[in-house]
């Protein structure tokens, strides 16, 4: 039975590495024709730069017209590469309270400016996890942006960690607007997106980088008073043997 489970679950893995790589190199494929075209229309608006009549000021509009969606199919096409990505990841053994942090004294200069009040509550017993740093971090970042954004004449965004039976917690709380519950069913679903503009890609990523970590992220979220995210990561049976040894009185 176990074996049965294991090649089925290898044949899954293979299959979506598969996909992933397809995937890639069709958008790779894109962003070749796609950067001729951004420069040619970038020749043109140069061209265009002082307009003479009302002819080529019309032409200008249509050529900002094309630069604009340009860009927002170049930025679709590199959040869909950061989503497609089959990662390769190098955990170290870390405290998540240093991530966290770090990630904190990182958005506190943008927070401090839009008048957000940073608050943490970090647990001074967690266990050590093993995690890619820096994978982790863009994940993490990419949460506390969309706080900073859903908070409106000031507010707070707390950080809360604590141990739980198998690992670690994370929540992330904001006092924004809120997710509608509808749109907080979807909210990991690729190309969904609350944003106008929006990619719909960095919360799926988000939750592809954390389960990749063998994690779980989860959302609450009430219209009006705020939005919640815990993330859950595990500390493997060697680790937490460790931390135990170490923890104990000589």
């Amino acid at each position: 039975m176990s074996e049965d489970f294991n090649s089925e679950n290898k044949r899954l893995i293979d299959r979506y590495t598969e996909i992933a790589r397809l995937a890639g190199g069709l958008a790779h494929e894109i962003k070749n024709p796609l950067s001729t075209i951004r420069l040619n229309m970038e020749l043109l608006s140069e061209d265009f730069a002082e307009p003479q009549n009302q002819r080529e000021r019309r032409a200008l509009r249509k050529i900002e017209v094309v630069e604009r969606e340009c860009q927002r199919l170049q930025d679709l096409l590199d959040d869909f590469l950061n989503f497609a990505k089959v990662r390769q990841l190098h955990r170290e053994p870390t405290n998540l309270n240093d991530q966290v942090q770090r990630l904190l004294d990182f958005i506190r200069p943008k927070a401090e400016e839009d008048g957000i009040e940073i608050i943490a509550y970090l647990a001074s017993d967690l266990p050590t996890v093993l995690i890619d740093r820096e994978v982790l971090h863009g994940a993490l970042l990419n949460l506390v942006l969309n706080a900073q954004q859903a908070i409106e004449n000031g507010g707070q965004l707390v950080a809360r960690t604590y141990a739980t039976p198998d690992g670690v917690a994370l929540e992330l709380i904001d006092t924004g607007c809120g997710i509608e519950p509808d749109a907080c069913a979807k909210i990991f679903d690729a190309f969904f997106s609350t944003k106008s503009g929006g990619s719909g890609l960095g919360l799926p990523t988000t939750k592809k980088i954390i389960e990749a970590h063998g994690g779980s992220i989860s959302v609450q979220s009430e219209p009006g008073h705020g939005t919640q995210f815990k993330i859950k990561l595990p500390v493997p049976a060697r680790i937490a043997a460790e931390d135990e040894g170490t923890s104990e009185e000589p």
